[in-house]
């Protein structure tokens, strides 16, 4: 599947994740200055068992100001999208036990806890990168052993990988450039 054959459509419910691989590696590479701006995300299924899970703790996207100053998680609240602290998230349990972290236990204690992880201080930064034979665009967490690598579909649409230590696939999710 070539990023110019891609019907949007075909892109809700999921992809194989060979498919989502050929995608990736078949999608423009992105310049570190095309990421500013604030994106709305969702993840893109591909059989990762993280799927879903941004979703049901409320992910709203990523905030790139600059190369420097990434807020690499925004959470939905009633007063607008604000960023939480990824460092004080429980990685390990997330990808270690996604049944659990998927439960509404976990997803009630989060909205709960969620005031007290936020931050206004910047918790990522972008670079360029090679990832899979490509430079290109990544965001890399300031405290976690994360790499989020950003591929083109379309001008304002950013096809995701992110790279977890530990984690055995990628996780792939899309940006939507707010305007």
């Amino acid at each position: 599947m070539s990023p110019e054959s891609l019907d949007p459509g075909r892109l809700a419910g999921g992809l194989p994740r060979g498919e989502a691989l050929a995608l990736f590696d078949a999608a423009p590479p992105v310049a570190v200055g095309e990421m500013l701006g604030r994106w709305r995300g969702s993840g893109l299924p591909s059989g990762s068992p993280l799927d879903g899970l941004l979703e049901a703790y409320g992910w709203y996207g990523k905030e790139f100001r600059d190369a420097e100053t990434v807020h690499p998680l925004l959470f939905g609240t009633r007063s607008g999208p604000r960023p939480v602290d990824p460092a004080l998230v429980p990685m390990a349990l997330l990808r270690d036990r996604p049944g659990l972290a998927h439960s509404r236990p976990a997803r009630t204690a989060f909205r709960l806890l969620r005031p007290l992880v936020t931050t206004s201080k910047p918790r990522a930064r972008l670079r360029a990168i090679e990832h899979r034979g490509v430079p290109t665009a990544a965001m890399v967490y300031d405290a976690l052993p994360i790499v989020d690598v950003f591929r083109r579909l379309s001008d304002d649409v950013r096809l995701g990988l992110m790279d977890l230590r530990g984690l055995p696939e990628p996780f792939f999710f899309l940006l939507t450039r707010e305007r």
